[in-house]
């Protein structure tokens, strides 16, 4: 994979490679937006080669409208940014997803 491939395009065949006729039925992935303003994005990790491993909570605050939350817990990836710093979060997830990805060599 290409470090210039659109992190959503990664991100959907991330959720792609997870599809395996039951992972789907129960998790997946949400983004939705706040009302401060702002991005809320859920991945879940259970059943995936994540769900052993901790993202270590990254508070970044730049200025009002811009910052990020993003930490792992109860086997679940949760982000929070401003309305400017969706695609700086999930390519948080993207990094961290390689690091750990199983044949990584």
């Amino acid at each position: 994979m290409s470090e210039a491939e659109h992190v959503m395009d990664w991100l959907q065949g991330w959720y792609a490679a997870q599809c395996d006729g039951d992972w789907e039925h129960e998790w997946g992935v949400k983004i939705d937006t706040l009302d401060n303003p702002g991005w809320s994005v859920r991945i879940d990790l259970e059943d995936t080669y994540l769900e052993a491993h901790d993202f270590p909570r990254q508070d970044l605050r730049r200025g009002k409208d811009d910052w990020i939350i993003a930490r792992t817990s109860d086997l679940t990836f949760h982000a929070a940014c401003g309305p400017g710093n969706l695609t700086e979060a999930l390519t948080l997830f993207r990094g961290w997803a390689r690091e750990n990805t199983p044949d990584r060599g």
